[in-house]
């Protein structure tokens, strides 16, 4: 048995063991890369090392890091009410707000994953307020950062571009754009209906106070009684407060009391008040994305600072927030990520690569070569998946029975929409934001949606754009 399938078949039985014995896999992917790098393919422990990602546990650990702080002194309470009256209450609307949001960073030039990274805390916070589903939440984020990923003037479009201008294959770069555009923005569509758009929107209108309950919170007109601290209200207001008096015909609103960190907001109930920590914190993620955007500075270590200097100005509010580092994530993502590193050194993802472009039948070279993209692409870097994957299949590009347009196309959108993956970068930092899931269940949702977007999306994009042979 070759070295390469040792490799796989151990990849197998470490998801087994995971799935079974409810092992956190990045440990057992420890093992499995310090077995088979060191007994296999004969690697000191730098080789083995070599594959740790710690660019991205460094994203993981820092953005949680400056996130749970935020949570903790109450400033992403205050960024989900300004989302609530932003789209007047419709809540069904923030799913396609955050979507539309990380196209556009991506669009502009920002990284998948620190969009990702911006974005997701936020629009998870929002998730568990009003009760949305965070697979739905966290999956409209990740879609909506390769949405706008392959923008002529974005990273991914302009790397893969470049690729097939170096391999002087055809090129579209437009035609590349709106094929990710188009494929994301259709899954997003599916999982909106699936996953409970349609419920979001018969809710209608709500408060940002009402936690997504019409009517909760709110004060109407109708028949009411207040009598020795007790109001009630025909309109859903609930009992509790302070009252006085009875009368029939007019209102009677339940009092609300105000903590020392609201103020009231007029028509629409009460508020959370900025006070200097949350300004502070504001101005924190203000930063964090004009340095990631606008001097390239790396996610991770940008956040991980901003942490610091809020934790030193306020230790009170930041003191739990090391706690609610997702650590266990961290070891799960880190450890997978090594093992799949310890992979690409011993040449395993060239070796199942150069095995497909070797087969005599065009069509099915190119439909197997898009799921090796979107499989090895769930555990690891899609551009390298891509920049590996394009110059494979340049001999049979040549034979001109596929259109390279569309054969590039169907690679880029098969290796980076399984990026939903809890493996890959993006779905690492959705699970690792989610506030107040159980992440155990929470991981296994990401893991068998990624599983059928990377069983159902490259044959999907085989058939729509290299079949017809675009290019």
């Amino acid at each position: 048995m070759s070295p390469e399938l040792i490799s796989i078949l151990v990849l197998v039985v470490v998801f087994v063991i995971a799935t079974t014995r409810s092992v956190n896999m990045g440990a057992l992917a420890f093992a499995a890369a310090f077995g088979v790098g060191t007994l296999v393919a004969d690697l000191d422990a730098d080789g083995i090392f070599a594959g740790f990602p710690g660019d991205l546990f460094v994203v993981l650990v820092g953005v949680t890091y400056l996130f749970a702080i935020a949570r903790a002194n109450g400033t992403t309470d205050w960024l989900v009410h300004a989302a609530v009256r932003l789209v007047r209450g419709r809540v069904a609307l923030i799913p396609w707000v955050m979507f539309a949001l990380t196209g556009a960073l991506t669009a502009i030039g920002a990284v998948s994953p620190a969009a990702v990274a911006i974005v997701a805390p936020i629009a998870l916070s929002f998730a568990t307020r009003y009760s949305i589903s965070p697979l739905l939440m966290g999956t409209m984020v990740v879609h909506g950062a390769q949405a706008g990923g392959f923008s002529p003037i974005s990273i991914y479009g302009s790397i893969v571009n470049g690729i097939v201008e170096r391999e002087k294959l055809p090129g579209s770069e437009v035609g590349l754009f709106l094929a990710s555009l188009v494929a994301n923005l259709l899954i997003a569509a599916v999982l909106f209906a699936v996953l409970g758009g349609r419920k979001l929107w018969a809710r209608g209108a709500v408060t940002p106070e009402d936690g997504g309950v019409p009517g909760r919170g709110k004060a109407s007109a109708g028949t009411g009684t207040g009598t020795g601290g007790t109001g009630t209200g025909t309109d859903g207001a609930g009992t509790g407060g302070t009252g006085a008096g009875t009368g029939t015909g007019g209102t009677a609103p339940a009092a609300v009391a105000v903590r020392p960190d609201q103020e009231t907001g007029g028509a629409e109930g009460t508020g959370i008040r900025l006070n200097p920590a949350r300004i502070a914190t504001l101005v924190a993620l203000v930063a964090l994305v004009v340095a990631v955007l606008g001097f390239d500075l790396d996610a991770g270590l940008t956040a991980v600072t901003l942490a610091v200097v809020l934790s030193t100005a306020w230790p009170d509010d930041s003191r739990r927030a090391v706690g609610e580092i997702a650590w266990s994530t961290v070891l799960l993502i880190c450890g997978v990520l090594t093992y799949v590193g310890v992979l690409e050194e011993m040449g395993t993802i060239t070796w199942a690569g150069e095995g497909v472009g070797g087969i005599g039948v065009p069509l099915l070279a190119a439909v197997l070569l898009c799921y090796i993209g979107a499989i090895v692409s769930a555990f690891a870097s899609s551009v390298g998946i891509m920049g590996a994957l394009i110059p494979l299949a340049v001999p049979f590009l040549a034979q001109g029975e596929i259109g390279a347009v569309g054969m590039v196309a169907a690679l880029a959108v098969s290796a980076t929409v399984v990026d939903v993956s809890p493996f890959s970068t993006n779905g690492a930092l959705v699970l690792a934001a989610a506030p107040d899931v159980d992440r155990d269940r929470f991981f296994r949702q990401l893991m068998i949606y990624g599983g059928i977007v990377v069983a159902a999306v490259p044959v999907l994009a085989w058939l729509v754009l290299v079949v017809p042979g675009f290019g």
